[in-house]
Order: C-alpha cells, then structure tokens, then sequence
C-alpha cells in the first residue's frame, strides 16, 4: 500500500508500509505526473520483492532501493545500526565525566527504560520516524501516573527529550544522520498547576466535600504558609526536633527558599554573619551557579548555635547517627534525600503540622509570603532562583498592592 501526500510548498511525498512498517520519503518534486509515477514503480517494486522475484540486499535503506528500481542498494553504514540500547550505552559511555549531574542521569536511566520498554532495545536507530514517537506518546498516555490518575503529559514530553538530547550528541557524533524526528509530535492535552493557597482555603474546599483522595493531595501540594505560621511551625519543630541539625535546617528553608538539594549541598563555608550562600546545580546551563540570601535574626540564631555543637566535617547539616533500624553509620555524611524527607516527616508526624507533603512547601512559603509583603518581583527571583514564568504565576496573586492598584485605575 503506497500514496502521496503534499507538503505546505507543494513538494510531493510518498509514504508506503511495508512488512508492518510505515515509510515515508520526500521525491523532492512538484510535478504531479512524475510523482504518480514514482508512486506506481513503487509499487510494482513493491510487489516483485514480496514475489522474491526482487532480492532485498541486507542492510539496504528500502525506500532508496524500492524507489530505484532495485538498482542502488545502498547499505546503512555500520554506525547507522545501532539499535536503541547501544545508542544510550555510547551516549552515557562519551559524555565527559561530571558533565551531568547523578540525579539527571538516574532520570535519563529510568526514561531509558520506558523508551526500550515500547520501542524496543533492539529497535535500529535509522528506522525512527514522528510516527514512531507518536505511537509512544499514545502508548505512555494510557500507562498510570501517581495517585491513579493517567501519566502526565509533560512527564512524556521530558521521556522524548531525554532521547532527543542522546540523539543530537550522536548526530554530533556521526552515529545518526538525520535529525531528531520530533517536529510534529502530539501530546494530550495538560492542566496547569494551580497557584498557591492559604491553609483555609485548602480546608474550605476538602470539607465541601466531593473531592478523592489524589485531589485531597493535590490541593496540599498547594499550600503555602503564613509569616504566623510559619513561625508558628519553626516553634513547633524547635521544641520536638529528635536531632540538633533538623530545626536549623528547617529555618533556612523556611527563611531563605532554598530546595531541599541546596540544604544538602550547602557548606559550612557558605554561612556567614548576614549571608547564606546557596549552591545551584541547573539554573546556569553547564555552570554551577550560586546565589546569596540574606539571613534572618532566627536563622542566624539558629545556624550560630548549630554551629557550636556541629559534629565536624564541611557539611552544614549532616547526620553524625541515625536512629533507624535499617541504616547505622558513625561518619559524618552528606545527607541523602530519602534521609532528608525521613527526618521533615518524623519531626511533623502526629501534629496539625503533618499535611505538609514535603520540604518544598517551605519554599512555596517563602515565595508567597515575599510576595504578599509586596516585595519586587526581581528581588524574590534573585533569592529563590526562579526562571520560569509558569512558576511565577503561582504565587504573582499575591502581590495586593499592585493588583489592587491594577483595579481601582480600571475602574477609578
């Protein structure tokens, strides 16, 4: 079966399946006979290889071959056969050492799997097409996500591109020729995150009722803290905390924005009397970046006399000794994000505090409260980082003076 089609400047193409597969080539003309009779060569072509009477020579690009009457075979070259397996196998073996980060490749690594998973391991590079990434996109929009809800679009999305940044290393590399194939490709449709919302307006909107369990979630994963609260928390965490380092750590996220992984990278040589350095990994592409933020009075007070009784080593906060059956160790550690979240709900678990899903609520905290004290929208972005403007319009509701004035001049 073969047909043509046409692109937006009328440059005929012709597409045709073969032993269950799609191809398409362009015939890089727009006289519409000569295509036609491209198209019926084709096809008789077509029909002499499936009679045997037309040797399919191995390793031969077929539409080349089909369309030239059997007459040039020409061969993929060897690096043209590498199948998808290899292609990632060379990619992590090339890349200098160092010029990703351990998180990334664990997550490049797992997108591997899903990709070899419905594509195939031995799927031959040169052979991928839009409609091959298409296919994955419908096949990965059926699989389940978290909390029993379809995996999000945006998760597949960041599966092609982990493949599209092996592919054009491996085009730089001569392994493929032709570029990544992703012009085109669907993705189902994605909802935006909700902004920011007060402990009362979450509170209001489970005891309506109506709401599953996943939405229930969801709307924590939302919230943000009060200036009060979050005070209020931090006095919480001071009296209850099982180990000396956990209420600092927890007031410089609470007092400066900074991710969980800033806390875990930072070092006792980034605390100064006024400042906080916090160590960036991704917002300067290529570079480790850093940035300064000032220090509140608590959280100089608390660093001041963690400080006293730190246990040694170029961490800030580390775990001398773990209070837990599965781990014992008397080193002083980075620590690991599983031990972070451990030590954020073992400290919250039991209180009104333990709706917070995890450390990040602390910088979405930060942000609002800056944010709802009118602060400049430059000025928050400097501390907390952000580059995105999608992150921005979650919390942007919040500045009151300016949307107020916004208002009235409208309707003055």
């Amino acid at each position: 079966m073969a047909w043509l089609q046409t692109d937006p400047s009328g440059n005929y193409h012709i597409s045709f399946r073969f032993a269950g597969r799609k191809y398409k080539r362009t015939l890089k003309t727009k006289n519409g006979r000569q295509a036609e009779s491209r198209l019926h060569r084709l096809e008789e072509n077509i029909q002499l290889v499936e009679s045997g009477r037309l040797e399919l020579p191995e390793g031969a690009d077929l539409p080349v071959f089909l369309l030239s009457d059997g007459k040039l075979s020409t061969t993929r070259s060897p690096a043209m056969r590498v199948r998808l397996a290899e292609l990632f196998e060379k990619y992590f073996d090339g890349i200098p050492s160092g010029s990703l980060e351990a998180t990334t490749v664990r997550g490049m690594k797992l997108h591997q799997r899903h990709l070899e998973k419905h594509i195939g391991k031995n799927f031959q590079i040169d052979l991928l097409t839009r409609e091959t990434l298409q296919g994955y996109v419908q096949a990965r929009s059926k699989a389940s996500g978290i909390r029993g809800r379809r995996l999000q679009p945006a998760t597949i999305k960041k599966e092609l591109v982990t493949l599209r940044s092996v592919w054009n290393w491996a085009l730089a590399e001569g392994v493929v020729a032709k570029p990544y194939p992703m012009k085109g490709v669907r993705f189902p449709k994605a909802d935006e995150k909700p902004h920011f919302q007060t402990w009362s307006e979450i509170v209001a909107q489970i005891d309506r009722g109506n709401l599953s369990d996943a939405d229930v979630l969801d709307l924590w994963d939302c919230l943000f803290l009060s200036r009060m609260q979050v005070e209020e928390l931090l006095n919480h965490v001071q009296k209850t905390a099982k180990h000396p380092f956990i209420y600092p750590m927890f007031v410089a996220a609470a007092h400066t924005g900074a991710r969980r992984s800033e806390l875990m990278r930072s070092q006792l040589v980034d605390v100064s009397d006024s400042h906080l350095v916090l160590r960036e990994k991704k917002r300067v592409r290529g570079q480790r970046s850093t940035r300064r933020v000032p220090m509140s009075k608590r959280l100089s007070e608390a660093l001041s006399d963690w400080r006293a009784c730190h246990p040694g080593g170029t961490q800030t906060f580390c775990v001398p000794s773990i209070a837990r059956s599965k781990k014992n160790r008397s080193l002083t550690l980075p620590m690991t994000p599983d031990e972070a979240h451990h030590h954020f709900q073992q400290t919250l678990d039991g209180s009104q505090w333990s709706v917070l899903r995890g450390w990040h609520c602390l910088r979405h905290s930060f942000c609002s409260c800056c944010a709802a004290e009118g602060l400049d929208q430059r000025t928050i972005d400097a501390w907390v980082g952000h580059t995105t403007e999608a992150m921005r319009r979650r919390y942007r509701h919040l500045f009151p003076n300016e949307e107020r004035k916004a208002i009235q001049k409208v309707f003055a």
